[in-house]
């Protein structure tokens, strides 16, 4: 496939205004909509024959969600699309003022392998949404999904509007030499600064979905029975394939040893006495991600789990203990089933080590004390959380989700995801009714008039 002659064909269609109309973009969703419709059955299986997740896994963290985005993108789409009429200051008076929302253009899409159909076809519809073209790029990782994917958008639009363009990291290095106008990616850290590189060689503004070590915080007045089984579903869904997945845990001491007993009840309840035999455990996505988990195992002390497969290429939740920060475990993001737990006695020990790694993508406080809540909300950073929960915040479409300082730039989701598609125009619409003397030069009342009028701002 010729990339560059690609791009150059989406953006003359651009340039042709198709995109722009409320009309042209509904009729799109509703396109995808219908695709989606015709094609979850081959969603599921394509799910499953890359991550072996279940029908129930692969419903309620891919296909729901996405049902229930493109439904609130197609029901709000016109509001969403018109100016927003701003205040007018004094030294404006006569002259209304908008912000618009533009398009950008031809828009580069790269997703993962994690979650690898909910990962393209969420800033998809923002794309589309906002009236952009989109060169859409799966992981090969997942090469079911990827093919499928492929087959879904052909099948639905003309390749110059949007399209999938399927291969390994060349092709994806060759797609981030082109000249997108914008490029949406998500994926690893060390990856995402390949890609903020590139697009800094033609300017292009990016968003940067990307992950982190993201803590999970347990006091003594948390009630264990609701932390345990929540922390035990946000770790272990997906095999803890999942970027905001509680990367590591830590827990009052006084509750350390009550913690892990219910936690491992919790894991029983979810996924049998032996995980490895529950036919629809998520699999580790290949054997170098298996073989880089399993050498963690080396470190520190078992508590639960531990169990490895590598035929089924299936590692049980494990919880690990007696480690520090200086193990490789902790050095970067776990990205599997292993959850190293450590102890504090007050939250400013919590604090001083979660700075210690970059900022995290995500964090979650288990806690009856509202005082402490705030206090752990304002002073950490984090992309964003939850207070007695895990994952929670990303399924909700009213708040934005992304990551900060090197766990991501911008967020989307609903709304957000049209505007981060959108570039805010600034428009003053001036009256030619009257024309104010004092703003031209050799006004003698000019100067003290401008003075007055500013001080009024």
């Amino acid at each position: 496939m010729d990339i560059s002659n690609l791009v150059s064909r989406q953006k003359k269609m651009f340039q042709e205004s198709k995109t722009l109309t409320h009309t042209f973009r509904l009729h799109q969703l509703k396109k995808l909509q219908k695709i989606i419709e015709r094609y979850e059955k081959d969603i599921f299986a394509a799910l499953k024959k890359d991550l072996n997740k279940s029908e129930y896994e692969s419903f309620a963290t891919e296909i729901a969600y996405i049902n229930a985005e493109l439904a609130d993108t197609i029901r709000n789409l016109a509001e969403w699309m018109k100016p927003q009429k701003v205040k007018t200051p004094f030294s404006h008076k006569g002259s209304k003022n908008y912000i618009y929302s533009d398009p950008y253009g031809v828009t580069l899409i790269i997703g993962p392998w994690n979650y690898p159909y909910q990962l393209i076809m969420a800033p998809l519809i923002g794309a589309i949404a906002a009236g952009n073209c989109a060169i859409i790029k799966p992981s090969e990782f997942t090469p079911t999904v990827s093919r499928l994917i492929a087959t879904m958008i052909k099948e639905t639009f003309d390749e110059n509007y949007i399209t999938v363009v399927e291969g390994d990291k060349e092709v994806s290095t060759e797609l981030l030499a082109q000249p997108f106008d914008y490029i949406f990616f998500t994926g690893s850290v060390p990856v995402g600064k390949i890609v903020m590189e590139a697009a800094s060689k033609h300017l292009t503004p990016v968003t940067l979905e990307l992950g982190g070590k993201s803590p999970c915080i347990v006091d003594k007045d948390a009630k264990l029975d609701i932390a345990a089984r929540r922390i035990a579903w946000g770790k272990y869904t997906n095999a803890g394939q999942t970027c905001i997945a509680p990367d590591y845990v830590y827990v009052h001491e006084d509750i350390k040893e009550l913690f892990i007993e219910k936690l491992q009840h919790a894991i029983e309840t979810l996924y049998g006495e032996n995980a490895l035999e529950n036919k629809e455990y998520t699999k580790i996505v290949n054997a170098n991600h298996f073989d880089r988990l399993t050498a963690y195992l080396q470190d520190g002390t078992i508590r639960i789990g531990g169990q490895v497969d590598k035929d089924k290429l299936t590692i049980s939740p494990t919880v690990m203990d007696c480690l520090d920060w200086d193990t490789p475990v902790m050095q970067d993001e776990i990205f599997g089933p292993i959850l190293p737990v450590f102890t504090f006695t007050n939250l400013k020990e919590v604090q001083a080590a979660v700075r210690k790694a970059p900022k995290p993508l995500a964090l979650y406080y288990f806690s009856e004390n509202s005082q402490n809540q705030e206090w752990i909300i304002k002073n950490i950073t984090y992309g964003g959380g939850c207070i007695n929960d895990t994952m929670m915040h990303f399924a909700n479409p009213h708040l934005p989700f992304g990551g900060v300082g090197s766990s991501g730039i911008g967020g989307y989701h609903g709304k957000y995801s049209f505007d981060t598609f959108s570039h805010k125009k600034s428009v003053t619409k001036q009256t030619t009714s009257f024309d104010l003397s004092f703003r031209y030069p050799g006004s003698k009342m000019g100067l003290k008039i401008l003075k007055k009028v500013l001080k009024k701002k």
